[in-house]
């Protein structure tokens, strides 16, 4: 990615950082004043507010100050985070009250990240009880959520080579015979050599992905925990990722590729049907063009102050039965969104669904997926990630691609 800069690029990140710091800090503020700190010791967040990633505490006070503790790697936080003056060692949670007050009216944690055994070690040192912990989850997303100019020039370069990937790249690695956990290993071989920064990161707890999903047939529809429209077989029942090593291509095939990709830590996310060597069914052509319609439907009411539930409402009340049956999942576990936001991590708020009603802001990112199963061959539709703008999505991963046809 060119980039060109009016000033530093350390004080740039500065700023950028610094910026992300006070927006946290205000949000809060606005709705409640009654607490003392904030604890942020998750990978991605700490990265968000620091631009590093260590085993640390970043702790923003009350008063608009904040202390970034780190166990380990104090030098490569040095290195990294341009807050010199904000660093501190760190070896347990004494070191955080050796210099801040332990008495404390309420300290906002990452609840879907801080485990009990880190509470434990909290309580060693702070007086604070579970009445007292309040979770900055929620306020945390609705920051990232709105993405800034250097954020996304990052997820602009993500698309750009996403679109490469998916277009050109893809189609030329696919023959007759292959098992899918060789097509996920040349891919990642490709990405790697593309520009990927290596790895999907995902919020929900648990959730591991190594390139992306992926399936030939009736396996892109295979029961999975995945919070998703497609399915995957995987290795096995203990490594339901990668690929059946067990399924191999043959003509007629729908190939069914879903990659997170990602540049310097900013992921976008796009899916590309193909049919090998041979033009797709009916069915499939006619259900897929229809979740392409979905998807540009969806796009255009990606415009600041629109609602996300009133924009799935809008868009689920049209869709006739037939097409209902395998809408967002071919089996029971349909999953009861369109689209979900994405950043730092590949599922972030806002989400296009029931109950969020918070409106939409420019320069937030969504990715839009209106998918499809078909019984017996799999998933068909689109997605594509989006940036919103006064007059809609505006595309980033440059797709809204029919069903690719390989010779």
């Amino acid at each position: 990615m060119n980039q060109t800069l009016s000033q530093p690029a350390e004080q740039l990140q500065t700023q950028e950082l610094q910026s992300r710091i006070n927006k946290l800090y205000q949000k809060l503020k606005a709705y409640d004043d009654n607490w003392d700190y904030i604890f942020i010791s998750s990978k991605v967040n700490q990265y968000y507010f620091t631009s590093t990633m260590q085993s640390g505490v970043l702790v923003i006070t009350n008063a608009g100050d904040f202390y970034y503790f780190v166990r380990r790697s104090l030098e490569r936080a040095m290195l990294e985070c341009p807050f010199k003056d904000h660093i501190y060692p760190m070896q347990s949670y004494k070191d955080i009250v050796n210099m801040l007050p332990k008495n404390t009216r309420k300290i906002y944690i990452e609840a879907d990240a801080t485990t009990y055994s880190t509470l434990e070690r909290m309580g060693k040192y702070f007086d604070v009880s579970l009445e007292q912990l309040a979770s900055i989850d929620n306020t945390i997303q609705k920051v990232r959520a709105v993405k800034s100019s250097y954020e996304l020039q990052c997820m602009e370069e993500s698309g750009r080579q996403h679109k490469i990937l998916l277009e050109d790249i893809v189609p030329s690695l696919l023959y007759v015979g292959m098992n899918e956990a060789e097509l996920c290993a040349k891919m990642y071989e490709k990405m790697i050599a593309l520009g990927y920064h290596g790895v999907s990161r995902f919020g929900a707890f648990q959730t591991e992905i190594m390139v992306g999903q992926m399936g030939f047939g009736e396996n892109s529809i295979y029961p999975t925990s995945f919070d998703g429209p497609g399915g995957m077989k995987g290795m096995s029942a203990a490594v339901p990722l990668v690929g059946d090593k067990n399924r191999l291509l043959k003509v007629g095939d729908l190939v069914f590729v879903d990659v997170g990709y990602g540049y310097q830590g900013y992921h976008t996310d796009r899916t590309q049907i193909y049919s090998f060597a041979v033009p797709p069914a009916q069915k499939a052509t006619q259900f897929h063009e229809q979740c392409l319609q979905i998807q540009k439907e969806l796009a255009a009411k990606l415009k600041p102050g629109a609602i996300p539930s009133e924009i799935y409402a809008d868009v689920m009340k049209d869709l006739d039965e037939d097409f209902l049956r395998g809408f967002m999942g071919a089996t029971s576990d349909k999953v009861k969104f369109l689209g979900h936001g994405i950043g730092l991590q590949v599922d972030e708020y806002p989400v296009i669904a029931k109950g969020f009603n918070d409106p939409l802001e420019e320069n937030m990112a969504l990715a839009l997926e209106p998918k499809v199963g078909i019984v017996g061959a799999g998933i068909v539709g689109v997605e594509d990630t989006y940036v919103v703008t006064p007059t809609g999505g505006k595309c980033i991963t440059g797709g809204e691609k029919s069903i690719l046809v390989l010779p």
